[in-house]
């Protein structure tokens, strides 16, 4: 039987990208597809943590809200990436806010049919260590990106992080001078006078709130990352 719609998407996460196709097959069987409008809320802070998502089409912004209504924003997610995973293990509500930033399409898979597929196959189970590891190492670079490099450097780092596909020449997502500066705990003043300096150096240009990356290794000197 060929993949249906669903199976192939699934196949392009990789929590599921190892699956069998009859295991991928019940697992698009139990999902449920749900569509946001821009600026609304998916899942608020503190809400009861029972599904996994999917991002199918459009983005999100995962957020903290500070008192006095400051947003910092943890990560913005397209499609084939996913949120709520945590919630899938301990049950716990939800320690972020997630929103719409575009009109936005998102399978739901539910907790109580997540951990059942777990039980009958020990290889996804292995698939949501690796992936909580991966993510566990992206935030402990970034909690030291912000205790250790200064603005520009943040800037330099997030723009390689969020580039489509790490070639020169590649583009971001669109992001507002405001979203990077709520990404990386600084003013939208100082952002914007940081991306002037890096098209001025050649390294960027900056179109239509996307950042195509023109040098990538001046930008990754900037950002003091390793060379891939």
């Amino acid at each position: 039987m060929p993949p249906s719609p669903a199976d192939a998407f699934l196949t392009s996460i990789p929590l599921f990208s190892h699956l069998a196709p009859a295991e991928l097959r019940r697992f698009a069987e139990v999902t449920h597809e749900q569509r946001y409008a821009r600026g609304s809320a998916i899942v608020s802070e503190d809400d009861p943590g029972d599904s996994l998502f999917i991002v199918r089409t459009g983005r999100v912004k995962v957020v903290l809200v500070a008192e006095g209504g400051r947003e910092v924003i943890l990560g913005v997610l397209g499609p084939a990436e996913y949120f709520g995973e945590l919630s899938l293990i301990d049950g716990q509500p939800r320690s972020a806010n997630v929103i719409a930033l575009e009109d936005a399409t998102l399978l739901v898979l539910r907790r109580d049919d997540f951990r059942e597929r777990v039980e009958a196959t020990p290889a996804l189970a292995w698939a949501l260590l690796t992936e909580l590891s991966r993510r566990l190492r992206h935030a402990d670079g970034k909690i030291g990106g912000l205790a250790l490099l200064d603005v520009p450097a943040r800037i330099a780092r997030l723009v390689i992080e969020v580039s489509a596909d790490g070639a020169t020449d590649a583009d971001t997502r669109p992001l507002t001078h405001q979203m990077i500066a709520q990404m990386i705990g600084a003013s939208r003043e100082t952002v914007s006078r940081a991306l002037r300096d890096f098209e001025a150096a050649g390294w960027i240009e900056v179109e239509r709130r996307r950042i195509r990356v023109r040098d990538r290794a001046a930008l990754t000197a900037r950002a003091e990352l390793s060379a891939p």
